[in-house]
């Protein structure tokens, strides 16, 4: 079983990170082989809707997002992370999420998917958006939604990392993805 954790947050260390790392700890348990991918070292253009993809099966840009997108394909569980950014995910997440629109989305159907989301807003509330925008895409691409983690409150990098509880939902959810898995 493969494993992808996906970090779209541009603090190396910060919330994000740790919790994707800890959710992809909990997969390795369980016996995955795991891999983390942080989108801000990566060449992710934002989609320019020309359709390149649907006519030649290729993006007009040349960047990292094919070899993602193939590692995507390759995975049976990913671990989507991104901190909340008014409202909304990182804008290095949302490039990653709108170049989906390529042809290889199709070969997303059945796939699981972790998300993840620390954000500096003290209630849950502020991430409503970006949730209910990845239940409609997953929803849309028959993308199963394992697990939602929400962690409001963590604004310094890394202090996620004190709460031990959530650090356990976190590997909790990882290790009963793959257990789980069909």
């Amino acid at each position: 079983m493969q494993v992808l954790g996906i970090i779209g947050s541009p603090r190396i260390g910060g919330n994000t990170e740790v919790l994707v790392d800890e959710v992809l700890a909990g997969a390795k348990e369980a016996g995955a082989s795991v891999e983390q991918v942080v989108l801000n070292k990566l060449e992710i253009n934002p989609c320019q809707a020309c359709n390149s993809c649907y006519k030649t099966g290729h993006c007009m840009h040349k960047d990292d997002m094919p070899s993602l997108l193939e590692k995507m394909v390759q995975s049976d569980v990913w671990i989507l992370g991104t901190p909340i950014y008014w409202w909304g995910p990182t804008a290095q997440f949302k490039a990653f999420l709108d170049r989906w629109y390529h042809p290889k989305h199709q070969e997303f159907k059945g796939k699981k998917v972790i998300i993840v989301i620390p954000l500096g807003g003290g209630h849950e509330r502020y991430a409503r958006h970006t949730v209910g925008l990845l239940e409609d895409v997953f929803n849309y691409l028959n993308i199963e939604l394992v697990e939602t983690i929400l962690a409001p409150g963590y604004n310094r990098r890394g202090e996620v990392g004190k709460n031990t509880d959530l650090l356990k939902l976190a590997r909790k959810a990882g290790k009963e993805a793959v257990e789980n898995q069909d």
